[in-house]
C-alpha cells in the first residue's frame, strides 16, 4: 500500500509553527505501519493526540478503552471492507465522526462511506496543509455538536435557559439562538413585544459567552431625557454646557470590553442615530464638547417592540443604523403563543414569592383555567404582576379563581362568587366561558379558537354541542 503522505510533507519551518484548531483525540487505522506513523506524526505537529491500529478488531477495542473523537479509517483493510468497518464503528459509537482514507482511483467508495455516515474523506497522498484544514473543519463541528448536545441538556434539565423559563417548541429554538448568539461578537437585535422579557434574553446572550466576566451595560432609550441621551451615551468634558464642573465617561465607554444593551431602540432619535452607527462603524465615540475620539470596544446588543422595517420605510430611523444592528435576530414569542408555558411561569412566580413571604401558595384547578384563556397582552410581566397582586391580597395557601382580577377572568368577582357558597367556581363553567370568550373575540374562527384554548378542534365542537350552540 502506498504511503498516505510524502516525507517531504513534513517539512515545516520552525519559524512558523502550525495552529492547532482545538485538541483531538483522534485514532488511525490502516494496515500500512508506514502510513500510520507519518499520519500520527503529521497530527502530532498539527496539536492533536491520536492513537493508531492495523484492523477493524483493534479499533472496535481501543474504542471501548479510550475516548476517542474521531477515526481516520483507511478504505482497505485486510479481512473487512473499509465501508463494512465504518457502519460497525457508528453501530458502536452513533455519534463517532469518521474521516475515509482513499486512493484516488476510489473516490467511489468514499461518496459511499459519505452516504454511510463518514464526516468526509481525503485522498492518498495528502499534504499536512491538506490534513490541517480538515482537522480545523473537523474540531469546528465536533465543538458545536458538543454545544448543540449541551444546550439539550440543558433545556431538559433546567425548564430553559439560564434566567430564561419555557419549554415550548418556540422557546426550544430561541434557546438555539441564543447559545449561537452568545458565542458571536456580532449585534444582535432581539425582538418581541413588551413584557416578553428582552433584557433578560440580552442578559442570557452576555452571560453565556466570552463576555460574561465584562460589564452589562443596559440602556433604556425610551426612558433617557432627549436632551441627555447623548451626554449620557457619549460622556461629555469639563466646560461642555452650563453645569458640567467635571468630565464624565459615557454609559459606551464604561462598558468597554464588555455589552451595551440599547433596550428600545426604535425610540433613539433620529439626529442620534447617526452618531450611533458612526461609534459602532468605526469603534470610537466622541464626548459632547470635545475634539477628540475615544477608542470603544464594546458587543452591541439592541432591542425593541417596534417594526424596526416600518419605521425605517417612514424614515423615523436609519436605514444603515438598522442594517448594522441587524446582523442576527432573535424574537421573543408572545405568552399567547406558548401557553402550554403558563403553568411553569405560575409555579415559578409562586415559589419566588413564597422564599420572600415565608408561605407556600398553588393555583387552584379554576384559577389555572383562567389564566390559560386570557390572552396576556402584557407577557410574562402581566402574568408576573397578577400573581404578586393575588399572593399579596390572599390569605389562604390557595388563590382561585376569584382572587384574579376581572379583567383576567373576564367576568365581575360577584358573578364568580356566585358559582359556589365558597367562592369557587365550577370548573365546568369557567371552561365554558373560555370557549365562548375565545370564539367570541375571534369572530367565530373555530380553528383559531381551540388552537388559542390549546384543545382540538373535535373537542371543540364537541363542547359546542353540549353548551346548545353552534355559535
Amino acid at each position: 500500500m502506498t504511503a498516505a503522505i510524502a516525507p517531504t510533507t513534513f517539512a515545516i519551518s520552525t519559524q512558523h509553527p502550525v495552529e492547532a484548531p482545538g485538541q483531538l483525540n483522534l485514532l488511525i487505522v490502516d494496515d500500512d505501519r508506514a502510513v500510520r506513523e507519518a499520519a500520527r506524526e503529521a497530527t502530532s505537529m498539527l496539536g492533536h493526540h491520536a492513537s493508531a491500529c492495523d484492523s477493524a478488531e483493534q479499533a472496535a477495542r481501543l474504542l471501548e478503552l479510550q475516548s476517542i473523537d474521531a477515526v481516520l479509517l483507511d478504505m482497505k483493510l485486510p479481512g473487512a471492507s473499509g465501508l463494512e468497518t465504518l457502519r460497525q464503528l457508528k453501530r458502536r459509537r452513533p455519534d463517532l465522526e469518521v474521516v475515509v482514507i482513499t486512493g484516488h482511483g476510489t473516490v467511489e467508495s468514499a461518496v459511499q462511506a459519505m452516504k454511510a455516515g463518514a464526516y468526509d474523506y481525503v485522498t492518498k497522498p495528502f499534504s499536512l496543509e491538506e490534513l490541517k484544514l480538515l482537522l480545523q473543519r473537523l474540531a469546528a463541528h465536533l465543538k458545536l455538536k458538543t454545544e448543540n448536545r449541551m444546550l439539550r441538556e440543558r433545556i431538559k434539565s433546567k425548564q430553559g435557559f439560564g434566567s430564561i423559563i419555557g419549554r415550548a417548541p418556540e422557546m426550544d429554538k430561541l434557546y438555539r439562538i441564543v447559545a449561537k448568539a452568545s458565542h458571536s461578537a456580532h449585534p444582535v437585535l432581539i425582538l418581541g413585544e413588551s413584557g416578553t422579557g428582552k433584557e433578560m434574553v440580552a442578559r442570557a446572550i452576555h452571560y453565556s459567552g466570552p463576555y460574561r466576566d465584562k460589564a452589562f451595560i443596559p440602556v433604556d432609550c425610551g426612558s433617557l431625557v432627549p436632551s441627555l441621551i447623548e451626554s449620557e451615551l457619549f460622556g461629555y468634558v469639563k466646560g461642555a454646557f452650563t453645569g458640567a464642573m467635571q468630565s464624565k465617561a459615557g454609559l459606551l465607554s464604561i462598558a468597554d470590553g464588555g455589552t451595551v444593551f440599547l433596550d428600545e431602540i426604535g425610540e433613539l432619535p433620529v439626529e442620534l442615530q447617526a452618531k450611533m452607527l458612526r461609534a459602532l462603524q468605526e469603534k470610537e465615540i466622541r464626548p459632547v464638547g470635545s475634539t477628540k475620539t475615544t477608542p470603544i470596544n464594546i458587543r452591541v446588543l439592541a432591542a425593541t417592540n417596534r417594526d424596526l422595517e416600518q419605521a425605517v420605510a417612514q424614515g423615523s430611523f436609519r436605514r444603515d443604523l438598522y442594517f448594522r444592528l441587524n446582523v442576527l435576530t432573535l424574537r421573543i414569542p408572545p405568552l399567547r403563543e406558548r401557553r402550554q408555558d403558563i403553568p411553569l411561569l405560575a409555579g415559578h412566580f409562586l415559589d419566588r414569592l413564597s422564599h420572600t413571604s415565608g408561605r407556600s401558595q398553588e393555583l387552584s384547578d379554576d384559577a389555572m383555567h383562567a389564566l390559560l384563556a386570557y390572552d396576556w397582552p402584557g407577557n410574562v410581566r402581566e402574568l408576573e404582576n397578577c400573581l404578586e397582586r393575588c399572593a399579596a391580597i390572599t390569605s389562604g395557601s390557595v388563590i382561585h379563581g376569584v382572587d384574579l382580577p376581572s379583567s383576567i377572568t373576564g367576568m365581575p368577582a360577584r358573578l364568580l362568587q356566585e358559582g359556589s357558597g365558597k367562592g369557587i367556581v365550577p370548573l365546568a363553567d369557567l371552561e365554558k366561558q373560555a370557549i365562548i370568550g375565545a370564539l367570541t373575540r375571534l369572530n367565530g374562527d373555530k380553528l383559531s379558537a381551540a388552537k388559542m384554548l390549546g384543545i382540538g378542534k373535535t373537542t371543540l365542537y364537541r363542547k359546542l354541542k353540549e353548551y346548545g350552540t353552534d355559535f
